[in-house]
């Protein structure tokens, strides 16, 4: 898995957490399940700040079922009381077992429907394994894990073929541009860009430009002795000024300013 802080703006803030590897039966669907925990003193609040991965997340909490699409800005969730969620990262080929159309969900959610039987049996199976009694995270995450693989049920070649683009788009040694990335893939732009649409509801350049800012923000933040223009080469950008406005488009600060802010 990659670092566990990647696209958290600040770790420090964060409460109790936890990053699951997805059990091998649904590897190919889920990438991770994240749990979050909180236990938040009355009157006040906890604000987690996300730049999240260009994917779809299934999230069961306490009270619902929630379906969240790719996001194009950075996001916020205030934590109050005392909770919990269980999150699936969603690699591609299980998005097409859930939605339609993924476009749109972008920069937002939808609660799924508990009433309807299958989703109140994944509900009622993490809120049940989250209950209480050691081992309860791994638990909810077998839980979870056999619901969705039942759901999605056997895999053909197109679903394979877009995880494959995840990975060749969000992976180690990750392509520089859209043209590369399809150019690895065996298959033309057009088709990329139809494949990133159908499965994660955004362009290609915008995914790898998501990744390429979380990598900025995490080194900005890890790194606090490293040059800002050998950061923005080392990671594609044109130059400092354009590192310095993909951050304040997205994350509403400059890098400096983000540095300085993560410490505290």
């Amino acid at each position: 898995m990659v670092n566990p802080t990647r696209g958290v703006l600040y770790p420090a803030r964060l409460p109790q957490f936890h990053r699951l590897p997805a059990p091998a039966s649904v590897s190919e669907l889920v990438a991770w399940f994240w749990i979050p925990e909180w236990d938040i003193e009355p009157g006040r609040s906890s604000r987690q700040e996300i730049v999240a991965y260009p994917a779809l997340n299934l999230v069961v909490d306490a009270e619902a079922v929630t379906l969240s699409g790719a996001t194009t800005r950075a996001s916020h969730r205030d934590l109050r009381g005392v909770g919990w969620a269980v999150g699936a990262l969603l690699r591609p080929a299980a998005v097409a077992a859930l939605i339609e159309n993924p476009v749109v969900l972008v920069d937002g959610e939808r609660e799924l429907d508990t009433p309807m039987p299958e989703v109140a049996e994944l509900h009622d199976a993490v809120v049940a394994a989250m209950g209480s009694g050691e081992g309860y995270r791994e638990r909810a995450v077998d839980a979870f894990a056999h619901w969705l693989g039942e759901r999605v049920g056997p895999l053909g070649e197109p679903a394979l073929q877009a995880n494959a683009l995840m990975e060749v788009l969000m992976g180690e040694a990750a392509a520089l541009t859209p043209e590369e990335a399809a150019t690895r893939l065996a298959v033309s732009v057009r088709t990329l860009q139809r494949m990133t649409h159908r499965h994660v509801g955004l362009s290609p350049a915008a995914m790898i430009r998501r990744r390429r800012l979380q990598e900025a923000a995490q080194r900005v933040r890890e790194e606090p002795d490293a040059d800002l223009a050998s950061i923005a080469a080392e990671l594609g950008y044109a130059d400092h000024a354009h590192l310095t406005r993909d951050f304040r488009s997205v994350l509403g600060v400059a890098p400096r300013v983000y540095r300085s802010e993560s410490r505290g």
